[in-house]
């Protein structure tokens, strides 16, 4: 869909890949171009190039494009790696495969774990280096050598190297790098200090282990698409989001693939943020319901919370800083079906891209949340194949009736509110779990609604959690491809020192911080990306001494005094866990460092189109339609959104249409707009 006039100089392009639709945002002088087209999940960048053409982007006057891709996060959960071999310290070949003292059902003795290196792929060398980073063993170079060729007749392509406390002392690894470097034939060898210098040998392990596994898959990726854009015409910098929310450089991004799992979800969270701050909401939870899943994160005082700690699944913590997104596998395309029991299910499983949901019209077969709205009169589907609708509702009937309704003894309606009802249940759960998790009430925070069908169920979410406020983004649907457009050039470090802090010297904390804000400001003066200002982020994982888990302590002077940290930790300690512990003494445990190199603002009016605003709200109404609200039917008006004056109030019931997104306002909510655009869902009318 093209949205402006040929779109020529400084235009920027944001897209991101999803389960089910690729999106793109491409913002200019001259005006707004938008697409959402089905993913392509064999080859990713097809579905890029796709989004291009669609929105008549001239490829070779591009002057930058942003892109957050599943690649690795998909690569990692469906176990579709490179061969991927382990040196490590002579009697620790089973760190990976040992873990934490944990299961992966919190109820029952049965569950499976498989590591990402099978054990016959774990060598071990004699060295050995103590907590305080002095050698007990020297390492054996010639053990080295051996192992990295036996990887290699074994069919490796890629390598981790991974030595007891090489935190402290990174000489072993960077010694073993060197000797497998002179051997092997490729760049993917993984030193697992360099990806993450901290302590925990098992994070650090499996870290470094994700890191090298799709260290391959995504550079081939990358490569592919850089080809394929270079064919194109196109001959200025790709970025890549990253995690944390920030981007890397094409050409730089598969060294440190780990950091790229959750980019998807984490552009998202930043338009979030970007948003709240332009509209004066600067705490939000974010809810992101696309096709496949549904992501939630927190954001307070518009900045989104982050974490060293995300576990993608169990047994695979990736302790490198990643937007703290929690995920549900409830989206669009997921799908209901009756369980062993008799019961009804929705999800994780999901209709995906292709077929897609029975009301695609693209022999979809199964049962799905879309299909559930779609039959209560909420939801008109996209109509990829010019079926005929009527025929496409006969359909959903029939497989909704057949597949649900006839085992529940319901109707075909009762079984899709079902559905609904279902969906709404799990994704509640995921909002609690987020927000409860970090100490946070949901009922001190708007809801910020977006993907693809986050906005369908906001308000029935807003009025389960307490939320007061809904806010909707101007695209919904295309939000994660904007966090890319707005996104900032981030460089995170973390250094571990695990230091009581009766011990600790009264610069070494300062010191650390130096070091590392001067290799992050030489790292972002090296990128050719307009920035307004560079930032830096400080914070420490501390823990009171003899405890387990981190907490994170944002630090604003780097020379503050010990007893200063120690009042702070006890302080964020009690803010978190209502709990005193005024006698025992806190630890550091790592200084962490952020290096932000913030972009210029972008004006987000442009994602509205001025010229299509109705008059008055009853000019922008398209149609009326019967809608299924709890357990009757409405007839309810449909208006498009691009159609509506810049500055509407009005009450529901109300369905809102728009190319990436439909909007539900339940009966007795009221809809009012803010300056840059978002509508703001009132629940139960109440402003």
């Amino acid at each position: 869909m093209a949205d402006s006039e040929d779109a020529q100089g400084n235009t920027i392009v944001g897209v991101d890949v999803g389960g089910t639709f690729t999106d793109l945002v491409a913002l200019s002088p001259s005006g707004l171009r938008l697409a959402k087209v089905p993913s392509t999940i064999d080859n990713q960048s097809k579905g890029v190039l796709s989004a291009l053409k669609a929105a008549d982007c001239d490829i070779a006057a591009l002057d930058l494009i942003v892109h957050g891709t599943t690649t690795t996060t998909n690569a990692v959960l469906e176990r579709k790696l490179a061969r991927t071999g382990l040196i490590t310290t002579q009697g620790f070949r089973d760190i990976l495969e040992l873990g934490r003292r944990t299961r992966p059902q919190a109820y029952g003795m049965f569950g499976e774990f498989k590591p990402l290196i099978p054990r016959d792929l774990r060598l071990e060398v004699p060295e050995r280096m103590d907590c305080d980073g002095n050698i007990i063993t020297p390492l054996d170079n010639n053990a080295v050598a051996n192992a990295a060729r036996s990887l290699l007749d074994r069919g490796c392509e890629a390598v981790v190297v991974h030595f007891l406390h090489a935190y402290a002392n990174p000489t072993h690894e960077q010694q073993a790098v060197e000797v497998i470097q002179s051997l092997w034939p490729n760049n993917y060898i993984t030193a697992g200090h360099a990806l993450l210098s901290e302590n925990r040998e098992y994070e650090r392990g499996v870290t470094a282990a994700v890191n090298a596994s799709v260290q391959p898959v995504l550079s081939k990726y990358v490569d592919r698409l850089v080809r394929a854009l270079t064919d194109k015409g196109y001959t200025r910098d790709l970025l890549i989001m990253n995690g944390n929310g920030g981007m890397v450089r094409a050409q730089h991004v598969a060294k440190e693939a780990a950091k790229t799992v959750m980019s998807g979800p984490a552009s998202g969270v930043m338009a979030a943020a970007f948003t709240g701050r332009m509209c004066s909401e600067p705490n939000l939870i974010t809810y992101d319901m696309g096709g496949t899943s549904t992501d939630v994160a927190l954001i307070r005082d518009a900045t989104p919370s982050v974490s060293n700690e995300i576990e993608v699944e169990y047994g695979l913590p990736i302790h490198v800083p990643m937007v703290d997104v929690r995920t549900v596998g409830a989206g669009g395309g997921s799908i209901a079906r009756i369980n062993s029991g008799g019961l009804l299910e929705v999800g994780p499983e999901s209709a995906g891209a292709s077929p897609g949901p029975i009301c695609y019209g693209r022999g979809g077969t199964e049962p799905t949340i879309s299909d559930a709205n779609f039959l209560l009169g909420r939801l008109r589907p996209p109509n990829f194949s010019g079926t005929d609708e009527s025929k496409i509702s006969r359909n959903v009937r029939g497989v909704m009736t057949g597949q649900l309704a006839s085992a529940l003894n319901c109707s075909a309606v009762e079984a899709a509110a079902a559905v609904v009802r279902i969906a709404n249940a799990k994704m509640a759960g995921a909002i609690r779990m987020v927000s409860l998790s970090l100490g946070a009430d949901p009922r001190d925070f708007a809801l910020f609604a977006f993907g693809g069908a986050g906005p369908l169920h906001a308000a029935d979410l807003a009025r389960e959690l307490d939320i007061p406020r809904v806010v909707i983004p101007a695209r919904p649907g295309l939000t994660n491809a904007l966090g890319c457009v707005v996104a900032d050039l981030r460089y995170d470090f973390v250094r571990t020192l695990n230091i009581p802090l009766s011990t600790l010297g009264p610069n070494q904390i300062a010191s650390v911080f130096s070091a590392q804000i001067e290799q992050g400001k030489s790292m972002v003066s090296k990128e050719t990306v307009t920035l307004d200002r560079i930032e830096s982020i400080l914070s420490l994982d501390m823990q009171f001494t003899g405890q387990t888990h981190l907490l994170r302590v944002p630090i604003d002077n780097p020379a503050i005094t010990n007893a200063e940290l120690q009042s702070l930790f006890e302080r964020i300690y009690f803010e978190r866990f209502h709990v005193e512990l005024p006698n025992i003494q806190a630890t550091v445990v790592n200084v962490n460092c952020s290096i932000v190199g913030h972009r210029p603002p972008l004006d987000l009016s442009q994602l509205l189109d001025r010229k299509a605003r109705a008059v008055n709200l009853r000019e922008a109404q398209t149609s009326t339609r019967p809608v299924f609200f709890d357990t009757t039917w409405i007839e309810t008006p449909v208006f498009s959104r691009d159609a509506m004056p810049a500055h509407v109030s009005f009450y529901g019931p109300a369905i809102l249409e728009q190319m990436d997104t439909t909007i539900v306002v339940p009966p007795g909510d009221r809809v009012t707009s803010d300056k840059v655009g978002n509508l703001i869902l009132h629940v139960g009318g109440a402003l």
